[in-house]
């Protein structure tokens, strides 16, 4: 797997397809996430490149025209790196650096690379090791490095069939090897589950870069990792938290995102343990940010998948002093502005249950009520779960 340098920033290009059922605008919106997933891995964006069409060629993912577009232009701004929003099959990536003559990467590559830069703990680093062996097995003979050297270029061809068969049995070993280490580290995580007595488990989950872990701090008064980057946290963090005498378990897990690589999601799965134990959840949303409700849909997605069901939902709309100036014009009358508010928030109850809050987790801006709701959320859930035991709130 390529690992960005960190020391020499990359120059980047962002390419995407629009499809006859995409707007110009979503895929806009999409590029926007590519270009914050590069900045986290450490690269700058200089240019992007978009073309309309449904399929994506399958030799070099554009058509030759806008091909030769993205070459002029990296042999004039000097780039070293050209993304691609969607997954690249091995013949297109070594078709592409073989024209571009420069480092390609598809999304799922540079969210592996991001994911390997954040690992800190052991499981992390086996969770995200497992991910990107299980993503390069299929494209050894067309990517072909030693799996001792990761740093390098993608696309380099290998000396011969008896390497690459070599490495794919090392890729095989390695990936059973890690599996069976994840397996142990699952039983050791699912027994210290098991020794947390009857507090209600609460599991903070959401789009990442949304605020989870600001919101971690904020309830447990901890000091859990917190930075405006995609995937600051990966490692899940759990907590007891006691507020108005009422305390609980709270974990904070890893942010999901579009088009999140399958392998990691499995690689992942024991981490999400967490929020599929859990007792409550509070999905966190950015309420300030434009396409929150695609963002929501694939929070729920990843829920489902993860056979997240029948748990009772905490919807918290955080960054509500973003929302504001977003969508109100600064020169609106006060009421007005309270006026929309209330709408908006009238109308994400409607769609989602009154279990729903609206707060601004930097500024402090409605803690109070929310941790309020959390306190009642968490007593109802105890007295349901053990009746006769009510005495223990």
């Amino acid at each position: 797997m390529i690992e960005l340098d960190q020391k020499t920033e990359e120059r980047a290009i962002l390419v995407a397809i629009v499809r006859n059922n995409e707007s110009v605008e979503k895929v806009e919106e999409y590029l926007d996430e590519l270009q914050f997933l590069a900045e986290t891995a450490g690269a700058i964006t200089i240019k992007r490149f978009t073309q309309g069409m449904e399929f994506s060629d399958p030799k070099t993912f554009v058509r030759s025209g806008k091909l030769e577009e993205i070459k002029q232009y990296i042999e004039f701004a000097d780039a070293t790196l050209v993304i691609f929003d969607d997954e690249l099959t091995p013949t297109q990536i070594r078709n592409l650096e073989s024209t571009l003559k420069c480092k390609i990467l598809d999304r799922t590559s540079l969210i592996l690379d991001i994911f390997s830069l954040r690992a800190k703990t052991a499981q992390a680093k086996a969770q995200v090791e497992l991910a990107q062996m299980q993503y390069l097995l299929p494209r050894l003979k067309g990517l072909w490095t030693h799996l001792e050297r990761q740093k390098g270029g993608i696309g380099m061809r290998g000396p011969g069939e008896k390497e690459i068969e070599t490495d794919r049995r090392v890729a095989k070993d390695k990936i059973a090897l890690l599996k069976k280490r994840l397996e142990e580290l699952d039983k050791q995580a699912t027994t210290r589950r098991k020794t947390r007595g009857e507090f209600i488990r609460v599991a903070l989950v959401g789009y990442t870069n949304v605020g989870k872990s600001t919101i971690m701090n904020i309830l447990s008064k901890s000091d859990v990792f917190a930075e405006n980057k995609l995937f600051a946290t990966l490692d899940t963090t759990v907590r007891k938290v006691v507020i108005d005498d009422v305390p609980f378990l709270l974990s904070d897990t890893v942010g999901f995102i579009r088009k999140l690589p399958h392998d990691l999601v499995e690689s992942f799965k024991s981490t999400l343990d967490e929020a599929k134990e859990s007792d409550i959840i509070i999905h966190v949303v950015d309420a300030s940010h434009e396409f929150f409700q695609e963002q929501i849909e694939v929070v729920n997605q990843t829920l489902t998948e993860l056979s997240v069901t029948d748990v009772p939902v905490l919807m918290v709309f955080n960054k509500m002093d973003g929302y504001r100036k977003r969508y109100f014009d600064p020169f609106l009358p006060l009421e007005i502005k309270q006026q929309l508010e209330e709408e908006f928030k009238k109308s994400m109850k409607k769609q989602f249950g009154h279990l729903c809050e609206f707060i601004s987790a930097i500024d402090k801006e409605g803690i109070d009520e929310f941790r309020n709701t959390l306190v009642l959320l968490v007593q109802d859930t105890y007295h349901k779960r053990y009746p006769y035991k009510s005495h223990f709130y």
